[in-house]
C-alpha cells in the first residue's frame, strides 16, 4: 500500500496546490506508526491547537486533499482536525470521506466554522452511514436548522453511538422570526398573543426535535447538547423522551438555563428510567429546591445513576447535605461533583451570638466562627464522606483540609469532563479522574 505522505503528494501536485507542511509532517509520522504496527487501528491527528507542533491551521481545500490520501486505507479508524478552519468547503469533503471510507468510526470536527450548510451535508451523509460511532460539531455555529437536521438524522442512522453538539449556537432565532412576522400582521387580525406552549416550543425548536429522536433512537449512548439557552421546557421534552428511551448513558445539559422547576421532570423520570448512568447538569441554576428534587429520587428510587454533576448550580448548605444524604443509602452512585456552589453562610451568626459548637468523631471541633448551621454541615458531610471512604478522592471535586481545628474544601482538578475544550500538553488526556464521563460509558477504542 502507498504510503499516506506519498499519495498526498501526488494528489497536491496532481491538482496543482502547494503541499501544506503540517500536514506533510504529520502524515510521515502515520507512516512509520503504519510500519511499526500494519494492524492496528491508527486516528489522524492534525488538531490546529497543539502547542507542541508548529503549522498553518488548515483550510477547507487542504482538507479535500487530505481526504483524497486517506480514501482506501483500512487502517485509519478516526480522523481529528480539531480547531482548524476547514468551514463548509471541508465538511462537504468530510461528507465524501463518510461515505467513501467505511472503516472510520471516530470523526472530530470540533470548532472549525462550519455552518448551517456544512452541518446539513454531515447529516445528510450520516442517514445512509453504518460505520460511524462518534461524532464532536462541538462549536460549529450549525443553528437551529443544522440541529434539527442532526436530530432527523438519527430517527434513521443505526451507527452513531456519540454525538456532541454542545455551543452549537442552537439558539431561538426560530422564535425572534416569528415575533417579526407577527408584528406585520393586518391590523384587523387583533393584538392576540401567541400562545405561551407555542412561542416556548418554537424558542427551543432544536430540543424538541432532539426528544422526538431519543424516543425513536435505540442506539445513541451518549448526547451532549450543552450551551443550547435550554431552560425547563426543553428540559421537559428530553424528559418526556427519556421514559421511552432505553440506551442513553450519558446526558450532557450544562450551560444551559434549568432551574429548580425543571429538576421536577428530572426526578420524575430518574425515578424509572434504569439506563442513565451519567448526568451532567454543571452551570445551571437548581438551587437547593432542584437539589432536594434528585436527591430524594437518588435516595429512595433511581439505583442507575453512577455520576452526578451539579457545578455552580447556586447550591447551599442545605441541598448539599441533601446529596451527601443520598449517597449513603445509594450504593450505586459513586461520582458526585459540587464545586462553585455556594458554601458561604445562609443565616450568619453575629459576633456576639454563641456560634455552633459540636465535636465530630475525628475530635474536630466547629465552635464561635461566624457561619451557619447548613454550612458546617455542608463542609463536614462530604469531609466524612471522603473520610470514610464512601466517596473516592478522584470521584469528586474537592478536597477537605484543616485550619484551626475548622474544615473547609478546595477544589482539585476531576470532574466529568475537565478535557472537554482541550487536552494537556502531557500526560493522557482521559484519565478516569479528570474525565470521568468516558471512563464510566465506554463505548470503544479511543471514543
Amino acid at each position: 500500500m502507498e504510503k499516506l505522505e506519498a499519495q498526498y503528494c501526488y494528489f497536491c501536485s496532481e491538482n496543482i496546490r502547494k503541499t501544506n507542511p503540517f500536514i506533510l509532517n504529520i502524515l510521515q509520522k502515520l507512516d512509520e506508526e503504519i510500519e511499526k504496527r500494519p494492524k492496528e487501528k491508527i486516528t489522524v491527528n492534525i488538531a490546529g491547537n497543539n502547542r507542541l507542533v508548529s503549522g498553518q491551521r488548515i483550510s477547507g481545500e487542504d482538507f479535500w486533499l487530505l481526504s483524497k490520501a486517506l480514501r482506501n486505507q483500512p487502517c485509519i479508524s478516526g480522523v481529528d482536525v480539531r480547531y482548524n478552519l476547514i468551514g463548509d468547503v471541508g465538511a462537504y469533503y468530510a461528507a465524501k470521506l463518510l461515505q467513501k471510507q467505511p472503516s472510520i468510526t471516530y470523526l472530530n470536527l470540533m470548532f472549525n466554522d462550519i455552518g448551517p450548510e456544512g452541518g446539513e451535508l454531515i447529516a445528510k451523509a450520516l442517514h445512509k452511514n453504518k460505520t460511524l460511532k462518534y461524532l464532536r460539531m462541538t462549536g460549529n455555529k450549525i443553528e437551529n436548522t443544522g440541529g434539527m437536521l442532526f436530530a432527523a438524522m438519527l430517527q434513521m442512522n443505526s451507527s452513531l453511538e456519540k454525538l456532541d453538539l454542545g455551543d452549537c449556537d442552537l439558539r431561538t432565532a426560530k422564535c425572534d422570526s416569528i415575533r417579526d412576522s407577527s408584528n406585520s400582521k393586518p391590523s384587523n387580525q387583533g393584538n392576540q398573543p401567541e400562545p405561551a406552549y407555542t412561542v416556548r416550543r418554537t424558542a427551543e425548536e432544536s430540543t424538541v426535535h432532539i426528544g422526538h429522536m431519543l424516543k425513536q433512537n435505540h442506539v445513541l449512548v451518549e448526547l451532549h447538547v450543552c450551551k443550547h439557552g435550554m431552560k425547563n421546557f426543553g428540559i421537559q421534552q428530553l424528559c418526556n423522551a427519556l421514559y421511552l428511551n432505553s440506551t442513553l448513558r450519558y446526558l450532557d445539559v450544562s450551560c444551559n438555563k434549568i432551574t429548580r422547576d425543571g429538576m421536577v421532570f428530572l426526578a420524575d423520570v430518574l425515578k424509572s428510567n434504569t439506563t442513565l448512568e451519567v448526568l451532567d447538569l454543571s452551570f445551571n441554576r437548581i438551587e437547593n429546591a432542584g437539589a432536594k428534587y434528585l436527591s430524594e429520587t437518588l435516595s429512595s428510587h433511581n439505583r442507575s445513576l453512577k455520576a452526578l454533576s451539579v457545578v455552580s448550580n447556586k447550591i447551599e448548605g442545605e441541598g448539599l447535605v441533601a446529596l451527601s444524604q443520598s449517597m449513603k443509602t445509594n450504593l450505586v452512585l459513586s461520582n458526585i461533583y459540587i464545586w462553585g456552589n455556594k458554601f458561604d453562610e445562609d443565616t450568619c451568626v453575629s459576633p456576639g451570638c454563641p456560634g455552633t459548637h459540636s465535636v465530630d468523631q475525628a475530635g474536630l471541633e466547629f465552635r464561635n466562627p461566624p457561619v451557619s448551621a447548613s454550612r458546617v454541615l455542608g463542609l463536614k458531610a462530604y469531609s466524612n464522606l471522603i473520610k470514610s471512604g464512601r466517596l473516592k478522592p478522584d470521584d469528586t471535586d474537592v478536597e477537605p483540609y484543616v485550619v484551626d481545628e475548622h474544615i473547609y474544601l478546595s477544589e482539585v482538578s476531576n470532574g466529568l469532563k475537565r478535557h472537554y475544550y482541550w487536552t494537556p500538553t502531557y500526560g493522557s488526556a482521559y484519565m478516569p479522574s479528570s474525565s470521568a464521563g468516558f471512563a464510566l460509558v465506554p463505548v470503544g477504542d479511543r471514543l
